[in-house]
């Protein structure tokens, strides 16, 4: 259960904003000011699904009961959203099976973070797959869009990438995501006692 408790915590949302902002620091390094744009355009979009969905439920109780179905998954929709990204801008350089394999692996990533966030009772698995497909959804369409880079090396991008992502990691370590969420529930419902996760 240790092993998979550590997997579990690559798919915070403090590592995940943590690794957009150093995709999207690679791709304004690599002067592809409409692919960060729209990179982060689409991952904003995701997380604020995923966010949009819990504070709903914590707020008015709004779930899908048949479906055990109350939010997306946070943790699956992020590491899937990202995970693509970062296996596939290292080897953009290499051949369309290099490339087909890093992003397909990035995806198997979150497949397994959904399948332990289920086996550990954290998620349904109406709530994991979709977050995997709003995550799937962001990484393909970064892949989609990383099409037009230039075919260079990766170290300067990997450099900018681990500056920026330390850094943003660090900054983010203690950020209280969860309590402002709940915050933001009760102060939309008006509801002093927020609908229970569990």
């Amino acid at each position: 259960m240790a092993y998979w408790d550590t997997f579990l915590h690559l798919g915070d949302i403090s590592l995940t904003l943590a690794a957009a902002a150093g995709i999207t620091a690679w791709l304004l390094a690599a002067r592809a000011w409409r692919v960060a744009f729209w990179w982060s355009v689409l991952f904003v979009a995701c997380i604020g699904l995923v966010g949009a969905s819990k504070i709903a439920y914590i707020a008015w109780g709004n779930a899908l009961p048949a479906l055990d179905f109350k939010a997306a998954s946070g943790h699956a929709a992020g590491i899937t959203a990202i995970a693509p990204l970062l296996f596939y801008l290292p080897i953009r350089h290499r051949g369309a099976a290099a490339r087909a394999a890093a992003t397909a692996g990035g995806l198997a990533l979150g497949v397994l973070m959904g399948v332990l966030l289920v086996a550990s009772d954290e998620h349904s698995a109406a709530e994991a797959l979709a977050g995997w497909t709003l995550g799937a959804t962001v990484s393909l369409g970064g892949i989609w869009l990383a099409g037009e880079l230039p075919l260079q090396r990766p170290a300067h991008g990997l450099l900018c990438l681990a500056v920026v992502f330390l850094t943003a990691a660090w900054m983010m370590r203690s950020f209280p995501f969860g309590y402002l969420m709940y915050r933001t529930a009760r102060f939309l419902s008006g509801n002093s006692v927020p609908f229970p996760w569990g």
